[in-house]
């Protein structure tokens, strides 16, 4: 009687635990299929566009606001040489309201 129990009670049990490991084993195999490819469209997509900055605070020789096209991702600093010298701006993913991107010069923040 208590080998019928025992024998009955493991089948059940063995066989919810494959039903169940299975189930995991899909949904994990799932959820690292779609992460690549979502990761690689996000990558091809902000590596193919380039963005205009406008860098602010800075003024061309004629007064004008300065923009600069690039292709390099938000936080990279690049440096402008301008007519005061050269200074340095980092590139931000701050929209303003004409559309070009941010570029924040560096020296208002740095002594």
């Amino acid at each position: 009687m208590l080998t019928d129990v025992l024998t009955g009670w493991t089948a059940e049990t063995l066989g919810g635990l494959t039903v169940l490991t299975t189930a995991g084993i899909w949904a994990w195999v799932r959820r690292r299929g779609a992460r690549p490819a979502a990761e690689a469209a996000a990558a091809s997509a902000a590596a193919g566009s380039v963005r205009m900055y406008t860098l602010l605070g800075a003024r061309a020789a004629g007064g004008q606001p300065v923009h600069l096209p690039s292709g390099r991702p938000a936080g990279t600093e690049v440096v402008w040489a301008g007519p005061s010298g050269e200074e340095k701006f980092k590139l931000t993913d701050g929209m303003l309201p004409d559309g070009a991107y941010a570029a924040e010069r560096l020296s208002v923040y740095r002594g």
